[in-house]
């Protein structure tokens, strides 16, 4: 009887149909692919557009101080060409008595005001006082609880010091290479000190002539030359004042342009 029975095909279960997906899953699939591309496309065509052909976010855009470098240079060169010019203008001025006597006039008169102006150098007793970056100690550590910007002199910190050898009555003031006048105006740019189109690294050095006592209560009384002072002994900020008995503060090269100020004086400019 068991021999007589009949078993199904061994293969009747590979042989039935798979199961559909269903009709809901079929249409997301061939509508979105084709949408997602579509987006992609339009995406990477605006991109295309707007960049002109360029990276948009590029590894050598330019730093500010890249921008400051590039702007030295760009005055170093003016200024080159401004001295061939004065000189080419020295050498072949002149040319009839009353051009040459008028030339004498103005050159007079540029002579009497070139001290006031601050373009003549000067010699003579003065004050010698340099700022500089917090350093390391011994074992290479800064304080622990000090900030980048407790550790780094500050245009504050420079200007106050400026102000109170002015205040002072100072004859001359010359900071790094450069004579100070007034329309000097020292700038932070980053970690470095931009005067006059040029960048400065610290230490910087003030030089001033005058009566050094008078400058040194000044610098004594100034209450943001105090507050630097303190952080002089907190965070190990450096400054010294060295009195010397002859220095040397050169003159002001760069043109000197009036926007707002008139000079005062019988002559009128």
């Amino acid at each position: 009887m068991a021999a007589s029975q009949s078993t199904p095909p061994a293969g009747d279960h590979a042989q039935a149909p798979a199961a559909e997906a269903p009709p809901h899953r079929r249409s997301f699939w061939r509508f979105g692919v084709p949408i997602v591309c579509l987006c992609a496309g339009l995406l990477l065509a605006t991109t295309h557009t707007v960049s002109g052909g360029d990276e948009i976010r590029r590894s050598d855009a330019p730093r500010l101080v890249d921008l400051v470098r590039e702007a030295q240079q760009s005055v170093d060169r003016l200024s080159a060409q401004r001295d061939a010019m004065v000189s080419e203008i020295d050498n072949h001025h002149g040319g009839s008595p009353g051009a040459d006597a008028a030339l004498h006039a103005i050159t007079g008169r540029a002579d009497a005001l070139a001290a006031a102006a601050g373009v003549d150098p000067v010699r003579g007793p003065g004050l010698v006082i340099t700022l500089n970056d917090a350093q390391r100690d011994a074992e290479g550590r800064f304080p622990g609880d000090a900030s980048p910007d407790d550790l780094v002199v500050h245009q504050q910190d420079v200007q106050a010091v400026l102000n109170a050898l002015w205040g002072s009555g100072a004859e001359a003031i010359q900071m790094q290479d450069q004579r100070i006048i007034g329309t000097s105006a020292p700038r932070c740019v980053g970690n470095t000190l931009l005067l006059n189109g040029r960048t400065y690294s610290p230490p910087y050095v003030i030089t001033a002539i005058g009566d050094v006592p008078a400058m040194q209560a000044a610098l004594a009384a100034a209450p943001l030359v105090n507050l630097y002072r303190q952080y002089v002994m907190r965070f190990g900020l450096g400054y010294t004042e060295a009195p010397k008995p002859q220095v040397d503060v050169v003159g002001h090269t760069a043109p000197v342009r009036m926007r707002y100020a008139t000079p005062a004086g019988p002559l009128g400019y």
